[in-house]
């Protein structure tokens, strides 16, 4: 069943940012929180200073600098800001800049409240310079496949097993990149089905981190390199600027390679290399490779046992194992 944009879309905000260089939260539809509108306004590119991490739920936020002939005269920049419960940047960037630009040619969020709930209730919103906009024409499972495997092989060669045997065994990752466009694109590749591990954006700050570390295993992107230097944080660490895949110390026992691993990552990379495979074929590669219940007919060598352990207690099946391993 189709989902309808009222049970998704929470609310729609604008910042501003003055000639002064004060940042200011100027209006909001319906309502938000003190807590919210200080993570929008962290998090929005307007300032440094990014303090609080939202769980959850995704924000989608677009920023444009003002031209001198604009009529909004003592305002250099603005963003406009929208929370919603849905995974669809695609869509919510092409309806932000709508409504940005609406912003831009009024001067006030009037028209922009108009477009807000017009989409909200009827899926669809006029354009003046865009035409019409159709919730219906952005496909969610689009949104959830948009990354690409092979790109991420193709830097990373044989390594990709790391980073494939690190999400198997519900790891934590940190992702570093100086540009968030970059760990974005990158980190939305990697959930496959559980994206609520997914934190693309967070900064070294103590409530964000505090709330990371409260998840078994993540993937996290930051912008900053600081992270490499608090092997607290992560198991595996991807330097994308560098194309390097760090292990943590602590992790390296549950991350050691076997034959096992070497035969999936040779797979990975022939996949990816076939032009006639997709993306999906290559990640539905993997998975043949690694099928539990036929590994445990056989009688494992040690670093590939050692591997099922760590999978099994991941998968909260140690017990189950365990007791197959006693009859064998």
């Amino acid at each position: 069943m189709e989902v309808v944009d009222t049970e998704l879309m929470l609310r729609v905000g604008l910042i501003q940012k003055d000639t002064n260089g004060e940042i200011l939260w100027m209006w909001c539809y319906p309502s938000t929180t003190a807590t919210l509108r200080n993570l929008l306004l962290r998090k929005c590119c307007l300032t440094d200073e990014n303090k609080l991490l939202h769980p959850f739920k995704w924000f989608y936020i677009t920023t444009i600098e003002l031209p001198e002939s604009s009529i909004l005269k003592k305002v250099t920049h603005f963003s406009v800001v929208l929370t919603n419960r849905d995974f669809n940047p695609v869509k919510y960037a092409a309806f932000t800049r709508i409504l940005c630009r609406m912003y831009l040619k009024h001067g006030s969020p009037v028209k922009m409240m108009e477009s807000y709930i017009a989409v909200l209730i009827k899926g669809m919103c006029q354009s003046e310079e865009n035409g019409l906009f159709l919730s219906k024409d952005f496909d969610v499972r689009k949104a959830y496949l948009a990354g690409s495997i092979r790109d991420i092989v193709s830097q990373f060669g044989m390594e990709t097993i790391l980073l494939h045997t690190a999400l198997m065994l519900k790891k934590r990752i940190v992702v570093y990149h100086p540009k968030i466009e970059a760990v974005q694109e990158f980190t939305r590749t990697l959930p496959a089905l559980d994206w609520t591990i997914l934190h693309s954006y967070v900064h070294l700050n103590a409530d964000e981190l505090e709330a990371l570390q409260m998840c078994t295993g993540y993937i996290a992107g930051f912008v900053n390199l600081e992270e490499s230097n608090r092997p607290d944080l992560y198991d595996v660490l991807v330097n994308l600027a560098e194309s390097e895949i760090t292990i943590a110390p602590l992790a390296k026992e549950a991350m050691a390679m076997a034959k096992l691993h070497k035969e999936m990552g040779q797979l990975i990379v022939q996949s990816a290399e076939d032009p006639e495979k997709s993306d999906k074929v290559s990640a539905d590669g993997e998975k043949r490779v690694l099928n539990l219940e036929a590994l445990k007919q056989k009688r494992f060598p040690p670093a590939t046992e050692n591997f099922l352990y760590h999978l099994a207690a991941a998968e909260q099946m140690l017990k189950i194992l365990l007791c197959d391993r006693m009859y064998h």
